[in-house]
């Protein structure tokens, strides 16, 4: 070897340990930077003409394992989805409040119950009726309190949904950069490490908005796509298109789905690539939020307004029971709906009575609406109820609400069920079912299932449709349909023109026994459920739509409308607790100023297990029970899903970083042998050198 290439080898020697060094310091300097992956020089052997000629360097390069940086993605979209839906689930807990918690919703409806057990052993006392009366109200307004309060979570949901499309978005596109740079760094041979760290801890942020995989390509590009297998990042930039959701609707709106689009040059979205992301199978923050929107939260509010309703019923059904002394001389009922040539509908006896401000009876009559006949029609019981009182009160029906009025001032109106054969229809005595004596009201509807049949006129005319979805567990839309009530038809037609339609293949529709729609869905997707995003039908004029009448609102939509009855708040003492004695002759005493054995009734109410549609059949606290606890167990298990979320990202990222990350001991230590390196290789220089000085002055 000649002295040439001696001093060669040791010259790319030094550039070697210089190149190598400068690498490790850089290391050393990233010790604290997160994403950071260490940097190494490759050395080869160099070799010119079959001789070894020295050491060769490469561009440094990234120490970094691609299944382990896959793995955090992955994990990082696990706790994204799950830090999301704790977050909500949390703040939906708090709503309810603790049990302790004097103003949350299961302590009103606690101090309902006892309020109403109090009644029955203080004689009626003003002070007992008037704690009832208040506790009713500040339950109500508990159960109104919290149905906006998750409305409003669901708006929130809805928002935060739009700004993480747009965080998705600002991250694709400046990966999309990222990847530009990476590849001409690499076809220059220069060196991309900390582009390409750059670009993993964007798509380490991307993947907790948005579970991802990842694809490297051979001119490092980093190709990306969602969970599903849809294209997010290719050569050609894409895009999160979402215009946002429709607003509220009757049950739950119809929110449009994100399409994906190719972006344009200048970031606006372009054509559509065929996607679109319409389940919360998405993961990350993305698919909580849409999940939170579509399902967890509307389902909660869903339970909410069973639970109203089953309050209000057993409320009313306790009120209808009894009356006050002395009897109002006017009872005008709820907007049922109906109109006066309607099917009566009852079976059963109800008693119509006239009574004296002291009590006294002045004029009765019992009607049997069986004897009536199967065609008897609304305007029918009107005439009997104005026949069988002879003049003593007046029974009005107009515009879908029943008016009975005493004749003169002094006197007062009372109706009772006959007690060995009530009046029934849908399951509601005839007081009840036409809202006369309500304690709770809704200035809009009456609050109980209508009784429909399939025989029955439907009423909705021309030009009128209900919005009907089907979805899925998670709140994904399976199946839309458009119904458009034919005038003239029935009830029976819209349920045979449902089973007809693409909302077939789902499941089944019916009535049920109180005039309640009914969605059975098909044993391939049980848990199938039917909502309604708009209604713009309206039963002859009456204002009642048809989601209002066949219950498919949950009660919702009355919730927002209700109150203790405005007389009743404002005396204190118009609670109906007394009972019609219906053994009493024209003449004879039939109420008592002191009878209070309807407080007993709105115990024995609130305590009976009732059918609140969906199969269920349950007492208002029981449900109110299994409500809360089951909103208290999610929040529970979403709790301890981010807890086992966050520890497998945090052994992944620790995995990552325990492969690639910088260990300031090795790195230092590397420094050593380094600086060793140069020092040999300088020594051979000067060496080297020497014997060339020598060489020189021999030749002198």
């Amino acid at each position: 070897m000649s002295l040439t290439d001696i001093l060669g080898s040791a010259l790319s020697g030094l550039n070697a340990a210089q190149a190598g060094m400068r690498t490790t310091s850089n290391n050393i300097a990233n010790v604290s930077t997160p994403g950071y992956a260490r940097e190494r020089v490759q050395l080869t052997t160099g070799v010119t003409a079959g001789r070894v000629s020295g050491v060769r360097i490469s561009e440094p390069e990234r120490v970094a394992d691609r299944f382990l940086e896959a793995n955090v993605y992955r994990r990082q979209g696990d706790w994204g989805q799950a830090s999301i839906t704790a977050d909500y689930l949390g703040r939906l807990q708090a709503m309810l409040g603790a049990p302790s918690d004097s103003a949350g919703v299961s302590a009103r409806l606690d101090a309902l119950q006892a309020a109403a057990v109090a009644m029955t052993g203080s004689a009626g006392s003003e002070q007992a009726v008037r704690t009832f009366t208040n506790q009713a109200q500040d339950a109500l307004q508990a159960l109104q309190q919290v149905d906006s309060d998750t409305a409003t979570l669901r708006t929130n949901a809805e928002s935060e949904l739009g700004f993480t499309v747009g965080s998705i978005n600002t991250l694709l596109s400046r990966i999309g950069v990222l990847n530009d740079t990476v590849s001409r760094q690499l076809a220059q041979g220069s060196n991309a490490g900390g582009a390409v760290n750059l670009r993993m801890s964007a798509i380490e942020e991307l993947s907790g908005l948005i579970k991802v995989t990842t694809r490297e390509q051979p001119d490092g590009r980093v190709m990306i796509e969602t969970a599903g297998g849809m294209t997010l990042l290719d050569r050609r930039p894409r895009m999160l298109s979402y215009p946002g959701g429709s607003g509220e609707g009757v049950d739950q709106p119809i929110y449009s789905p994100i399409d994906l689009r190719f972006a344009e040059p200048d970031g606006s979205p372009g054509a559509a690539t065929g996607d679109r992301i319409d389940s919360p199978t998405v993961g990350g923050k993305l698919g909580g939020l849409m999940e939170l929107r579509d399902s967890l939260l509307p389902r909660f509010a869903g339970d909410m307004g069973t639970l109203f309703g089953g309050l209000a019923e057993a409320l009313n059904a306790a009120s209808n029971a009894g009356t006050t002394v002395p009897a109002p001389r006017t009872m005008q009922g709820g907007l049922t709906g109906l109109v006066a040539t309607d099917r009566l509908g009852f079976t059963g006896t109800a008693v119509f009575a006239v009574t004296s401000s002291a009590g006294d009876l002045v004029a009765r009559t019992s009607l049997n609406f069986s004897a009536l006949g199967a065609g008897a029609t609304v305007a029918d019981a009107v005439d009997a109820i104005n026949a069988g009182l002879g003049g003593a009160a007046t029974a009005s029906f107009s515009g879908g609400r029943l008016t009975l009025t005493a004749a003169t001032a002094a006197n007062g109106v009372v109706v009772a069920q006959d007690s060995t054969n009530p009046s029934d229809r849908a399951g509601l005595g005839f007081s009840q079912f036409f809202g006369l004596n309500d304690i709770v009201t809704d200035p809009t509807r009456t609050l109980g299932p209508s009784g429909f049949t399939l025989t029955d006129p439907h009423g909705f005319g021309s030009g009128e449709t209900v919005e009907l979805v089907i979805r899925d567990p998670r709140g994904r839309s399976l199946a839309q349909q458009t119904l458009s009530p034919a005038s003239g038809g029935t009830f029976g037609d819209l349920v045979a023109s449902l089973n007809s339609s693409p909302l077939s293949a789902f499941g089944s529709f019916a009535l049920d026994a109180r005039g309640r729609f009914a969605f059975t869905p098909d044993p391939a997707i049980p848990t199938a459920t039917l909502t309604v995003p708009a209604d713009s039908t309206n039963r002859f004029g009456t204002g009642r739509s048809f989601s209002s009448l066949v219950s498919l609102d949950d009660g919702r939509m009355a919730l927002g409308n209700t109150a203790v009855r405005a007389d009743i708040l404002a005396s204190g003492q118009r609670v109906p607790l007394a009972r019609f004695d219906l053994a009493a002759a024209v003449g004879q005493r039939a109420l008592g100023s002191a009878d209070t054995r309807g407080a007993t009734g709105f115990v024995e109410q609130l305590a009976t297990g009732r059918d609140l549609g969906q199969g269920l059949s349950v007492s208002v606290d029981r449900f109110a029970s299994l409500t809360f606890g089951r909103a208290a167990l999610d929040a529970a298990q979403a709790n301890d899903a981010l807890t086992d979320s966050e520890a497998r990202r945090s052994d992944a990222i620790n995995r990552r970083d325990e492969y690639s990350g910088v260990n300031i001991d090795e790195e230092l230590s590397q420094l050593v042998v380094l600086q060793n390196s140069y020092s040999a290789a300088a020594r051979v220089m000067t060496t080297a050198t020497q014997m060339y000085d020598t060489l020189i002055g021999m030749v002198k």
